[in-house]
């Protein structure tokens, strides 16, 4: 066993000493260490509650005959991030993520791993540290919220709906008074946010991929049922190490495949494709931008989740979850069925799911779009490509052509946009806020949130080379590479200038002559950053969005 490194022969006497310390005794010691590696936090209505995931987990782990040895990770819960600089914090956070698991469990050479993720960069940061360690490993979530109500109609709501009731109230739709009761019904429960934003959609391909165990993704945090899942994580992960199956097993190309499928059926956020880059990387399969659209022109999107509509993470759960989605995918021969999971094949795992209900998982043959829920557009203001959730965009706005309104921050741009200065047909340009730029590729919920809000979410456009929460919806396209502190087209754009969007054909462009964007980028220069700590560091060695935002090797 690795743990034998620490545990055996005259020269770890020091190392049992500390051992005993903890209270292992002699039968333990003989047992195989299994690392618990948890995100708990009073801070994340996500991970509050994954202590007694925890307590599951570890009872699993003795049930099958492991010893289990809990740590903690950090956590940033992007929506209290949101809007302020400590949005800058919070894609960065995966790799630290990473980084800090792959010391501990270096340091502390354990058998096996339990990962308990259940938020936006937590799930994909313990997916790198799996990928970087190969151990045999098992993901178990936290599970999402339970969808809130609105206080001014009987509509269920999430966090995305009242990010928009801002919008609403800045331009007088909507008063204070009920701005504030609706922020205390939003939000009911522990758990992910309710809607198909970053964390569920992460836990969802997480599912996909094979790490964790059918209803990892969907089964409400609330539920007995997960309680119950987690314990069968503790127990499966003992069985996979005594099948030696390691995360090199199961997040191969094509697990990687099944998991860009099911995120353009599905309609998952942006980020996916983020984090989706990152973690094949990790595992050595390198994909880009293209690959990811070549999936996204051939998948159909079969689910359409909030906030692209008024189904939640728990209807889905309701009608089989992931494992239904899969399954019918499988059907139209779009899925790897032969890939190895935790437990068994993807088509152990379908064999016993339902089939698609046909309103909240269409058949393929009656999808909600023909192709997937995300696309990959390019042209000249996005020569390495950009993205853009297509599945949660009005009609009118898969093709626009409107003049540019440029801002260098996000705070700048919120300030027009709420001051009226935001007007119809126009398309908002916000720069400097990409990977190097910002740098931490800021999340543009609030700015997008405030143009639906305001009722301009099928006439005004926005692009970035930043990125946007899960919760967003509209004509919002980011990831825009090369970003403005590189010297990238979008850096170049002026006031006024014609930007055309057309999705369904991919392309993004402004309509200025290259000679003209050859003058503009012969007198630009890049902004000087005041940056220290962590941030410094991070801008000084991350890769472009279009490359996942990865460290350079």
């Amino acid at each position: 066993m690795r743990s034998d490194l620490i545990k055996e022969g005259p020269s770890r006497a020091p190392h049992r000493s500390l051992l005993r310390a903890l209270g292992i005794d002699e039968l333990e010691m003989k047992r195989p260490f299994v690392a618990v590696v948890n995100s708990k936090s009073d801070y994340i209505p996500g991970h509050m509650h994954l202590d007694k995931i925890a307590e599951q987990v570890k009872a699993g782990i003795r049930n099958a005959g492991g010893v289990p040895f809990e740590f903690n990770t950090i956590g940033v819960c992007d929506g209290i991030a949101m809007n302020h600089k400590g949005m800058k914090y919070s894609l960065c956070s995966r790799e630290l993520i990473a980084d800090s698991i792959e010391v501990m469990l270096t340091a502390h050479p354990l058998d096996a791993i339990v990962f308990i993720p259940n938020c936006d960069k937590i799930v994909p940061g313990m997916l790198l540290a799996a990928c970087r360690l190969n151990l045999p490993c098992i993901f178990i979530s936290g599970g999402p919220m339970l969808p809130g109500k609105s206080t001014e109609t009987t509509n269920r709501i999430g966090l995305s709906e009242q990010f928009e009731y801002v919008g609403a109230n800045a331009v007088g739709k909507m008063s204070d008074e009920n701005l504030e009761s609706c922020a205390f019904t939003a939000c009911p429960t522990c758990g992910s946010c309710s809607g198909m934003y970053t964390a569920n959609s992460m836990n969802c391909l997480t599912e996909t991929i094979g790490m964790s165990l059918p209803g990892s993704g969907t089964i409400p945090a609330v539920m007995s049922a997960r309680l119950r899942l987690a314990k069968q994580a503790g127990e499966r992960v003992m069985d996979l190490l005594k099948e030696d199956i390691k995360p090199s097993d199961i997040i191969t190309e094509k697990a990687i495949e099944n998991a860009m499928r099911t995120d353009m059926a599905i309609g998952c956020s942006t980020n996916t494709i983020l984090h989706l880059t990152a973690i094949a990387h990790a595992a050595g399969h390198d994909i880009d931008l293209a690959q990811l659209d070549a999936y996204g022109r051939k998948t159909p999107q079969i689910c359409k989740l909030n906030p692209a509509s008024s189904v939640f993470i728990t209807d889905l759960n309701d009608v089989g979850g992931i494992q239904a989605v899969v399954k019918e995918l499988a059907r139209g021969g779009m899925i790897n069925t032969d890939a190895l999971t935790v437990n068994g094949t993807v088509a152990d795992r379908i064999a016993n799911a339902p089939d698609a209900d046909g309103t909240i998982i269409r058949k393929i043959e009656d999808p909600f779009s023909a192709d997937g829920g995300i696309a990959v557009l390019t042209g000249n203001l996005a020569m390495d490509g950009a993205v853009v959730k297509k599945g949660a965009v009005a009609p009118e706005m898969m093709q626009h052509k409107g003049p540019a309104k440029c801002y260098n921050s996000e705070e700048e741009a919120i300030a027009a946009i709420t001051g009226g200065k935001v007007v119809a047909g126009d398309v908002v340009v916000i720069r400097y806020e990409g990977p190097k730029g910002g740098p931490g590729m800021r999340e543009m919920l609030s700015p997008t949130s405030a143009i639906i809000g305001m009722g301009l979410g099928s006439s005004v456009a926005l692009l970035t080379d930043g990125r946007f929460s899960g919760a967003t919806r509209g004509a919002s396209i980011g990831h825009i590479s090369p970003e403005a502190a590189m010297g990238g087209t979008i850096a170049l754009v002026e006031d006024g200038d014609e930007i055309e969007i057309d999705i369904p054909a991919r392309v993004l462009k402004v309509n200025v002559s290259d000679e003209v964007l050859a003058q503009r980028k012969a007198k630009w220069q890049p902004p000087v950053q005041n940056l220290t700590g962590y941030l410094k560091r991070y801008a000084q060695h991350v890769t472009s969005g279009a490359k996942g935002a990865v460290f350079e090797d």
